[in-house]
């Protein structure tokens, strides 16, 4: 069997201090606000997989749809003997982009994840003798350092998840990125596009409600990790198309006047009725934002594929 290593670069109790900072400087802000990255704990995970079958949300499976078509010609342009992929979660998109990079040496997957890292890397391994899997567990939001492995390498940023970020932290993120880069290196990313705003918002306000459980979850995180005693069931979903900056933000509005106590924060907080609490902006892109961003940090995008029906991309860009 090819090695698999496991790298902690978080320290253990890195997770517990970063939630307790998150909700200390969001829940004091105006308006208040979430990371959605705390929607992932194992309950999320599995209501986010839930979603991603949904008929209304399409990118997982647009995105699915151009790695199968496409990754032939990305392994083709990118000769790649690394790969690395931030938030890789199951890995399980990414396969077809490994099958496809023919000359692939070591495959890097990040995550904060050490389960799903352990349990997709050891698979990994099994089914593909020859190649090396070295895992990091990472926050790659903070500054990220890579293992010594084979160039060229493709650094490989999916799900469009890069829309969770706000277009500062986009940027410092891009900038970030390109300097984990040598000239040659490529990086591929995936892009939620602009369309329809009522398919927009029906991605991410379902009939079944998954959505809004999966929105809700936060408040259960809050809860078990910090004590806190919010009343999920005194919150409502809500998604809104935000046509100026074009992106869509998930928030939670307070059905009632109602004051929530976090004792691990020696924290009170004041909800008027209505107010709401923001959890999640994901932006939609444009071919020429994109283009503009990536070149801002001395990327130059050079291939760009969508699914059949235009909704979801992938850029490849390489390193100048």
């Amino acid at each position: 069997m090819s090695p698999f290593l496991l790298t902690r670069t978080l320290p253990e109790d890195a997770t517990d201090a970063a939630l307790r900072a998150d909700v200390q400087q969001g829940l004091t802000s105006t308006p208040k606000t979430l990371p959605p990255k705390w929607f992932y704990d194992a309950h999320g995970s599995d209501l986010f997989e839930q979603i991603t079958e949904l008929p209304e949300y399409y990118p997982t499976r647009a995105e699915r749809e151009i790695l199968i078509a496409r990754s032939a010609e990305i392994a083709a342009a990118t000769r790649a003997r690394t790969l690395v992929e931030l938030g890789s979660g199951s890995s399980d998109k990414t396969r077809h982009l490994i099958d496809a990079l023919t000359g692939l040496h070591t495959y890097v997957p990040v995550d904060v994840s050490e389960s799903a890292l352990t349990q997709a890397g050891q698979a990994l391994v099994a089914e593909r003798p020859g190649l090396s899997v070295h895992a990091l567990i990472a926050d790659f939001t903070a500054r990220l350092e890579l293992p010594d492995t084979p160039g060229p390498r493709l650094l490989a940023f999916l799900g469009g998840t890069i829309g969770n970020l706000l277009p500062a932290e986009r940027a410092a993120f891009l900038a970030s990125i390109r300097a984990l880069l040598s000239p040659g290196d490529a990086l591929l990313l995936g892009t939620d596009l602009v369309k329809d705003e009522q398919v927009l918002v029906r991605a991410y306000d379902d009939a079944a409600g998954v959505t809004a459980a999966f929105n809700k979850n936060v408040l259960a995180v809050v809860n078990r990790e910090l004590g806190a005693d919010f009343d999920p069931g005194a919150f409502d979903h809500v998604a809104l198309w935000d046509t100026a900056d074009e992106w869509i933000e998930m928030r939670l509005r307070s059905r009632t006047h109602q004051t929530v106590k976090v004792p691990a924060l020696d924290l009170a907080v004041d909800f008027a009725a209505g107010e709401e609490l923001r959890t999640e902006v994901s932006a939609k892109f444009r071919k020429e934002g994109v283009r503009a961003e990536l070149a801002a940090v001395g990327l130059e995008l050079t291939h760009w594929w969508t699914d059949s029906e235009g909704r979801f991309a992938l850029s490849l860009s390489t390193a100048r």
